[in-house]
């Protein structure tokens, strides 16, 4: 199954392309879902279907709308009742569903919930429409990042201690965590690692949709050095609402040009790590199936293969591009150790971390060495890296950044490293 996750600049025409990639996926015979938080009536009507139940919108094409209203009132619900025990000893009044209103955040949640749910269907093809770029990022972070919080604050080795919970509590009076507590951890740790993993699936991706212009390259060269940060795949980046060429127009001309010059700064930046798919602007904002077919039909793309033979445009592969088969081919493992030296080497670092960083600069980047975890900041963006078992034993020597790829080296501790006669 192909995940396909539709991000962009706010107002750039995100939901009309995440539906126009789905019915394209449906013309060319997939099974397609298309989920959205707010679908509007881009496709023609209102999207009524939900996770449990998509409508059928066309041949091939289902449909359904994420209602965090409902998700948040669930979630809290079910709870609710889980932690019942430990609710009726506080004496605590229960809450009704009519009564609970979402609350700030519930939105990002049920979105992570609903492509869970979606992976685990039956579909060729589930696009997704998420929310703005610099958003998506952290969205899409979010589940590495709270299974490490759990892990710090309720660490599961110490489950263990809970058979000697009586005798320490006669001893020493050690207060010890309430199984409960323990349970529910393990089952969001569960859940969230469910969502990670569809998130690093070699078949989940992501499409960038953004209108050429000096606000939109800023925006998307800040955004390059953060994706690669969180491992985060693009297949495609969309120029949308393309303006003729040969308009006699003068105004028309000016914008067409200025959208030409970023053009072409993109695909000497994008091509050919991901492809390009230009969306001509139809005069008109897009509404209904016909007007995402004639989306689809009227763009023209740029491929990872096309390039690596010259480049070209690809006419007729339209917005399904990029959707047959697997993306593992395009891309490395963005964390790798090498080892370039020998155990006989006194004055070299034995192991190299590398990771490639496109687009950023060395006064954006920074890295912290804390425990076994690595700490690394480019710009507007941070991740924490747990160190590989090797180099857990090393210490850092040193830090470069050429070339767009981030290198630290690494050298045996010789407390740690076994020795050798």
């Amino acid at each position: 199954m192909r995940k396909v996750l539709v991000t962009g600049l706010g107002g750039a025409g995100r939901t009309t392309v995440a539906a126009a990639t789905a019915l394209a996926a449906a013309r060319r015979g997939k099974r397609a879902l298309f989920l959205s938080a707010e679908p509007g009536e881009v496709l023609g009507m209102p999207v009524t279907g939900h996770l449990g139940e998509p409508a059928e919108v066309t041949d091939g094409l289902w449909a359904a709308r994420i209602d965090s209203g409902a998700d948040f009132r669930a979630e809290l619900l079910t709870l609710q009742e889980r932690s019942t025990a430990a609710l009726d000893l506080l004496g605590a009044a229960r809450l009704e569903d009519e009564e609970l209103t979402e609350l700030p955040g519930s939105d990002q949640f049920a979105l992570l919930r609903a492509l869970k749910t979606a992976a685990d269907g039956d579909w060729d093809v589930v696009v997704v429409d998420m929310p703005p770029l610099r958003e998506t990022i952290a969205l899409l972070a979010l589940p590495e990042q709270l299974r490490r919080y759990l892990r710090r604050l309720l660490p599961a080795e110490r489950q263990v201690a809970r058979a000697l919970r009586p005798m320490l509590a006669q001893l020493a009076g050690v207060p010890m965590p309430a199984q409960w507590l323990y349970e529910t951890a393990g089952r969001w740790d569960t859940e969230l690692a469910a969502v990670q993993t569809v998130i690093e699936s070699c078949n989940t991706t992501l499409r960038v949709v953004a209108e050429p212009g000096p606000t939109a390259a800023d925006a998307l060269h800040t955004a390059r050095a953060g994706l690669a940060l969180h491992g985060l795949r693009i297949d495609t980046v969309v120029p949308n609402r393309i303006l003729p060429l040969d308009s006699a127009d003068t105004w028309l001309a000016t914008l067409s040009a200025q959208q030409g010059k970023y053009l072409r700064q993109w695909y000497e930046e994008w091509v050919p790590e991901a492809s390009l798919c230009e969306v001509r602007h139809l005069g008109r904002d897009p509404r209904g199936l016909d007007d995402l077919t004639l989306l689809d039909t009227q763009s023209s793309c740029t491929t990872f293969e096309e390039a690596g033979t010259g480049g070209g445009l690809l006419q007729g592969d339209g917005l399904a591009v990029e959707l047959d088969g697997d993306s593992e081919h395009r891309y490395d493992d963005p964390w790798r150790v090498e080892y370039p030296g020998t155990p006989d080497d006194q004055d070299d670092p034995r192991y190299v971390w590398s990771l490639r960083v496109p687009g950023a600069v060395k006064e954006d980047v920074s890295l912290v060495r804390r425990g076994d975890e690595l700490l690394v900041t480019v710009g507007p963006f941070r991740r924490i890296v747990p160190l590989h078992s090797v180099l857990r034993r090393c210490t850092v020597s040193g830090a470069g950044l050429a070339d767009e790829v981030l290198k630290v080296r690494f050298t045996p501790d010789p407390e740690l490293w076994p020795r050798t006669r």
